[in-house]
Parts: C-alpha cells; sequence; structure tokens
C-alpha cells in the first residue's frame, strides 16, 4: 500500500466533504452536517496517525491513541492535542445519534443552525491543523 497516496487521497476527500457540508446547512438538514463533520475529523485524524507512520486504530475517536503518540506529531498538533481531543470526542458522542436518532429524539428536530455550524467550523479547523502538520 502507498501509504503517501492514500493519506492524500483522505486530504482529498475531507476537503471535498467539508463543501458538502455548507451544501447540507444550506438545505437546513443539520443533523447530516454532525454526522459527515464527525467523518470529516475522523478521516483527517486517521489520515495524520497514517502520516507518520503509525497503524490506524478501527476505532471512530483516534484522539487518545493520537494523544498517547504525541512524541512523534509535529509541535503544530501538541498545541492544539486538547482541541483535537475535545472536537473528535464531541463529534464521536453524536455521530450515531445524529443518524439514526432515538425513537424520542429526531435528528432533523433535534439538531439546529448552531449546531450544524459548529461542527463545520470544528471540521474546517482540524482539517487546517491536520494540513500543517503535514507539510512540516
Amino acid at each position: 500500500m502507498n501509504k503517501k497516496r492514500l493519506v492524500e487521497d483522505y486530504i482529498f476527500r475531507a476537503e471535498k466533504r467539508i463543501k458538502m457540508l455548507e451544501f447540507l446547512k444550506k438545505e437546513e438538514s443539520y443533523a447530516d452536517v454532525v454526522r459527515e463533520a464527525q467523518e470529516v475529523v475522523e478521516l483527517l485524524l486517521k489520515g495524520l496517525i497514517l502520516f507518520f507512520g503509525l497503524d490506524v486504530p478501527k476505532i471512530h475517536d483516534v484522539s487518545k491513541f493520537i494523544e498517547q503518540n504525541i512524541e512523534i506529531f509535529p509541535e503544530i498538533v501538541k498545541e492544539n492535542i486538547e482541541k483535537l481531543k475535545i472536537i473528535s470526542k464531541t463529534l464521536r458522542k453524536e455521530r450515531e445519534l445524529a443518524f439514526y436518532g432515538l425513537i424520542d429524539w429526531i435528528p432533523s428536530e433535534e439538531y439546529t443552525l448552531k449546531d450544524a455550524e459548529k461542527a463545520i467550523n470544528w471540521a474546517k479547523e482540524v482539517f487546517q491543523i491536520v494540513k500543517i502538520a503535514l507539510s512540516t
């Protein structure tokens, strides 16, 4: 497997998905924004892990794994590890709820524009951190 090409593909697809988040927001599909933002963040963080030569864990929130191996990552990751943990963990908690909902939690009725904007901003923040990390 060509890890460099795979990481490049992760970044390419994450960038396209961020554009999709804006479309979903415009369509007022706020639950889908939250769900898809989680996938963007997961893809970016797994790309980061792969780029720096580690085996990628098969879990949705890899922030703890990054923290446990922080010494191999560049300064931008070290400086932002707490932010990355908050973003990844928070979106991970919302992952299934935003997609499937519950009998008393209808995703389209519960998620708001504010939730969608926060998720988009988080995805963009992680994108920027990862892009900088990969260029160092």
